[in-house]
């Protein structure tokens, strides 16, 4: 459970107990119902990432909208976008293990998380890791519902392939930019989980 969880699902808790002291049953079954379902939102599973650490994985749950070829800065090489519903772990991860080299914060809209203009125009965190094999960029996304971007990782930073680097309140949608080379496993309609997933593999 992320710790903030706790904290969003104090007030509804203890005004359904209020209400259920008053005999307003109708009105403490919604508050605790919301209390708990901003418990389930917080949760935080143990994920293991594959043994094979030619592998690429997901940075987080939800389902593989897009498998597109997209230059970044020149570069040429591919994106994949995951989006996030509210019943999804909402914790997000790094898909390959190296350093943090740079964390841009920009502004922006909150389109509907699926839309394909959201990957461009919504506000949104982007992180750049140089790996072993080579540089990946992806990108926590705000929605529509989703106004909060939480990070917990700073330049100069080492992550492991698979490890927590921070959250998106309330669905959402992440991209991630590899580059040449690397051989993509997905496919759109995907349902895949953050840090044990299988995206693509370095060739």
């Amino acid at each position: 459970m992320v710790k903030d969880g706790y904290k969003f699902a104090t007030g509804p808790i203890v005004l359904g107990v209020v209400a259920a002291a008053l005999h307003w049953n109708w009105i403490a079954g919604v508050f605790i119902f919301l209390g708990i379902f901003v418990l389930f939102f917080f949760r935080d599973p143990q994920r293991i990432p594959p043994a094979d650490e030619e592998t690429i994985v997901s940075p987080a749950d939800g389902r593989v909208m897009e498998v597109v070829e997209e230059a970044l800065n020149g570069m040429p090489g591919q994106r994949i976008s995951v989006f996030l519903s509210v019943f999804n772990v909402h914790v997000n991860r790094s898909p390959v293990a190296g350093k943090i080299t740079k964390i841009e914060y920009r502004t922006g809209k909150f389109y509907a998380a699926m839309r394909g203009k959201a990957s461009a125009e919504n506000e949104q965190n982007a992180f750049t890791v140089e790996s072993d094999r080579g540089v990946v960029v992806f990108k926590q996304i705000a929605g529509w519902v989703a106004r909060r971007i939480v990070v917990w990782k700073s330049v100069g930073d080492s992550v492991l392939r698979g490890e927590r680097i921070g959250m998106i309140r309330f669905g959402s949608r992440m991209d991630i930019w590899l580059p040449e080379g690397v051989k993509i496993v997905v496919k759109p309609g995907q349902n895949v989980a953050g840090g044990t997933s299988i995206l693509a593999r370095w060739k």
